[in-house]
């Protein structure tokens, strides 16, 4: 089955894993999608991520972060928001990168330096296609 939005799809199976508990969750991999998920772990979102080599197409492995003990166990991430959609897409300068919850969260962007955050993208001075907020 072919799919419109395959980014939507994966922050939707997180946003559902967290909502659940869930230790891990599987997308098809891709190169957008490691790269965005690779953004979550240097920015401490999530514990880690690795691919599967399944055939015939790899999977995309992540495992989620929670913080407290057993019983009061809470998501790192609280929320995950699609901005740049195939239907509409969504391109900022450099001087107009989104703060997301005034610098809590943060905002990722496709530039034509790689997929890098809001802050990365302000240093290097480069705009792009905001792809999603995560606080």
């Amino acid at each position: 089955m072919t799919m419109s939005d395959p980014i939507a799809d994966m922050l939707t199976r997180i946003r559902n894993a967290l909502m659940v508990g869930h230790a891990t969750v599987e997308v098809p991999s891709s190169k957008i999608k490691v790269a965005i998920v690779r953004i979550l772990k240097e920015e401490g979102f999530i514990d880690d991520y690795y691919l599967t080599q399944d055939r015939p197409q790899p999977q995309l492995v992540i495992q989620l972060r929670y913080v407290g003990d057993r019983k009061n166990r809470h998501p790192v991430i609280t929320g995950l928001q699609r901005i740049s959609k195939p239907g509409r897409r969504i391109y900022t300068r450099v001087t107009d990168i989104p703060w997301v919850r005034s610098g809590m969260g943060i905002a990722i962007l496709t530039t034509p330096k790689g997929v890098l955050t809001g802050q990365q993208a302000r240093r290097l001075g480069v705009g792009g296609e905001v792809l999603c907020y995560v606080w």
